[in-house]
């Protein structure tokens, strides 16, 4: 249920994934090479089998069309809040189709009175909802869903978007979970964006990531809002800005952030770079087993691929997490 509010976040950055050239002044710019690799097809974050099965068609319909209303929120996102909340409105449980439930929410995306006023008041719903707008009309609560977690930071503090939503870590975990398995699992046939990871925050990183499959590579880009597609530094720098983390904007800066770790050690969620320590060129996120989702070269769009491939020249690893609770833990002493 909806039980508190923050302000969203953002911004734009600069720096890119390496390239020499040469400009007509003379003036040399380095900006970080893209993974060469041979173009292939691409898609987005389609229903999932247990999407399609599960979500009755209306709902899924009206997740689809509501997550616009916050650039970059991915429609599963709102789906796993409308499952866990009320099975999608199907739930028998007081509050969802009339009355509210003891904390006082209602209607099939649980929302308080208050904070679905508030919504509605700085949000103007569009036309298929009631009149005036009812947290109970389901078109009117989807809506109000996804301007609520957009208000709230999403998409790029997804973790804290949700977390406003119901203030409990156990609550992000679920609905980022349970998006991941309403996502399409498989990419172009190279493998798994869908799984259920054990660290909250690698959730949110990979959650973020895997939403992007299918974005056109733009060399230097910082996503389809802003610059109309990735390149590979700008985003594992965006998803890692989902989960509350600060990356520096190239590959070979990322690499240096650190902290360093052995092939053998990867987990979903670190970062893996490509390259030579004079020129550290790309850079993906490890999705486990021997899968990455990154954003591969020019032509190619967001997708996962093997980590290993003919010709690669694999440079080493980091795990950025592993810093990101090191700093928090000194900060609470």
């Amino acid at each position: 249920m909806v039980i508190g509010k923050a302000l969203a976040a953002g911004g734009v950055s600069m720096g890119f994934c390496a390239l020499v050239i040469a400009s007509v002044v003379t003036t040399v710019v380095v900006f970080d090479q893209p993974q060469p690799l041979s173009p292939a097809p691409g898609a987005g974050a389609a229903p999932s089998p247990e999407a399609v099965s599960d979500i009755p068609e209306s709902m899924l319909a009206l997740y689809q069309k509501a997550a616009p209303a916050c650039p970059g929120l991915d429609w599963s996102v709102l789906a796993g809040i409308g499952k866990i909340e009320t099975d999608h409105g199907r739930s028998p449980l007081p509050g969802v189709n009339a009355g509210e439930n003891f904390a006082g929410a209602s209607g099939p995306m649980q929302f308080l009175a208050p904070t679905f006023d508030d919504v509605v008041t700085r949000h103007q719903l569009p036309p298929g909802g009631a009149t005036p707008p009812s947290r109970y009309n389901p078109s009117d609560a989807v809506h109000a869903a996804a301007y609520y977690l957009c208000d709230a930071g999403a998409p790029a503090d997804m973790y804290s978007a949700i977390w406003a939503y119901n203030h409990a870590d156990w609550y992000v975990r679920d609905v980022l979970n349970q998006a991941a398995r309403y996502r399409s699992q498989t990419t172009s046939g190279t493998g798994d964006c869908g799984s259920v990871y054990s660290n909250d925050r690698a959730s949110v990183v990979l959650a973020f990531a895997c939403a992007q499959l299918g974005q056109p590579y733009v060399w230097g880009g910082n996503g389809p809002e802003v610059s109309g597609g990735w390149d590979c530094s700008g985003l594992t720098k965006a998803a890692y800005a989902a989960a509350g983390v600060g990356l520096p904007r190239t590959a070979a800066d990322q690499y240096h952030a650190g902290p360093p770790i052995a092939e053998s050690d990867l987990r979903p969620g670190d970062l893996v770079f490509y390259g030579t320590s004079a020129n550290i060129h790309h850079v993906g996120l490890y999705l486990g087993n021997g899968k990455i989702v990154n954003a591969p070269t020019f032509h190619v769009p967001v997708r996962v691929q093997d980590l290993h491939y003919e010709g690669d020249d694999y440079f080493g690893a980091t795990r950025p997490l592993s810093a990101a609770s090191s700093t928090n833990a000194n900060s609470e002493q």
